[in-house]
């Protein structure tokens, strides 16, 4: 075993109590981590939570995807799969997946190539390395933090693969890139941890929108469907009740001011707006952006039956472009104690 540290950091760090358990936990996870260089990070290793082993959460690396016409589509009252409006074809297949017209999915669109990752699918894998009109992406998903975030796997100008740390640092993913073993935050898409510490993944514009929203825009787009080996239970949601919990798991740090921890926000840039405020208002147009919500979505991660989860809406970002049209812009919908971990300077609106 070989441990990336060096003598002089190492020295350095032992002068302390503090650093000492730095160094500790350092020499623990090379164990599994062997290539990954721990002398180089930008955060304290006291902050990094340790549950699952490297991959343990299995990332999707070769992706199948169902046209939108060969997906069910589910009548949540009743129970049965029906022929909608002509422009669904009922499979008679005992595999095929199912969707409801509600359920949560992260919608790419690329150079034409129009996608949906259901979070039914993503709660149980949270990186899906994907190509997408031609531009390999790293479609993620972070349930303890209801963050859904699409970033760029391209670096040093070669595309990597992404995987899941088994960590995680203010409740929200940690992944690592399987060509360095740096370990990178899903939220910032920054590396903060080994050889690529301080660099960051360009994010892209994405929508965390129901279903029959993305096959509204786009019904010859393509949908993302289980992994033939796997057994996960699909459609059950693993975490009852978290987004109305009093806290977060596996978090310790301090509270917002005036929002619930667990309180949606929509956040845009450097500020974060409350859901209930830009449901109540339906469309807010700030800073060059227009930020509107619509009725028809279901939370995640409330109910055991993803699609039986109250409804939280669809919330769209715009930026206004120098010819004058709307485009999409990147955005997240989290949790309001994720915006303050990372952000304790930005700004909120209520």
């Amino acid at each position: 075993m070989r441990l990336r540290l060096s003598i002089w950091a190492a020295l350095a760090l032992l002068c302390t109590d503090h650093a000492a358990a730095e160094v500790n936990r350092a020499l623990i996870w090379a164990e599994e981590w062997p290539h990954t260089d721990f002398a180089n990070r930008n955060v304290a290793f006291e902050e990094i939570e340790s549950n699952l082993a490297r991959d343990s959460i299995p990332s999707i690396d070769a992706p199948q995807f169902a046209p939108v016409s060969q997906v069910l589509v589910e009548d949540r009252k009743e129970r049965r799969f029906p022929k909608l409006r002509g422009r669904y074809r009922r499979s008679m297949s005992n595999d095929t997946f199912s969707l409801s017209l509600r359920d949560p999915v992260i919608s790419l669109e690329i150079n034409g190539d129009a996608r949906a990752y259901p979070l039914r699918i993503m709660m149980y894998h949270e990186i899906v390395n994907d190509v997408v009109g031609a531009r390999p992406v790293a479609v993620t998903y972070c349930p303890l933090c209801n963050t859904a975030i699409v970033l760029d796997r391209i670096i040093d100008r070669k595309p990597v693969e992404f995987g899941t740390t088994g960590k995680l640092r203010h409740s929200d993913l940690i992944m690592y890139d399987r060509r360095t073993h740096s370990w990178w935050q899903q939220f910032t898409g920054k590396a903060i941890v080994g050889e690529k510490t301080g660099h960051r993944l360009e994010r892209l514009p994405a929508r965390l929108e129901s279903y029959d929203s993305f096959i509204r825009r786009f019904p010859k787009g393509s949908v993302l469907i289980p992994p033939a080996d796997s057994a996960a239970p699909y459609g059950r949601n693993p975490y009852f009740q978290y987004d109305t919990a009093r806290r977060p798991f596996f978090y310790r740090g301090g509270a917002p001011s005036g929002i619930k921890p667990l309180a949606r926000v929509v956040v845009v840039n450097q500020t974060a707006y409350a859901l209930s405020l830009v449901q109540k208002k339906r469309e807010i147009v700030e800073d060059g952006f227009r930020i509107s919500w619509s009725e028809g979505q279901a939370s995640a991660l409330d109910t055991h039956e993803i699609s039986e989860g109250r409804d939280v809406g669809n919330v769209v970002v715009q930026k206004l472009t120098r010819d004058g049209t709307w485009d999409d812009a990147p955005y997240d919908v989290t949790f309001a104690f994720t915006f303050h971990a990372f952000n304790p300077d930005g700004r909120w609106r209520y």
